[in-house]
């Protein structure tokens, strides 16, 4: 398992000039970094790959590049033409 920082050492080596302890506290309470940190005793420990994310945003995911579409076409269209299913092997 990988060392946990604190959120000010996180936010010294994720940023130029860090945001203040409250700052990054209220980030965390409203789920704005990810993976996210984890209350030990008084204080918030992150991880060091955590990444902000940004509310505003709607599609956190990322995209894929080129999505392959089924040979034989796909669920809708086979149930549209009324194909037959391809028999179980066993």
């Amino acid at each position: 398992m990988a060392k946990l920082l604190t959120l000010l050492q996180w936010a010294d080596a994720h940023y130029e000039t860090p945001p203040s302890l409250r700052t990054l506290q209220r980030w965390t309470r409203e789920g704005r970094i990810y993976p996210a940190p984890e209350l030990h005793g008084r204080e918030y420990k992150v991880q060091h790959d955590a990444v902000y994310v940004d509310p505003s945003k709607k599609n956190l995911k990322p995209k894929p590049k080129h999505v392959k579409l089924p040979s034989k076409g796909t669920l809708l269209e086979r149930l549209k033409h009324g194909e037959q299913a391809s028999p179980l092997r066993r």
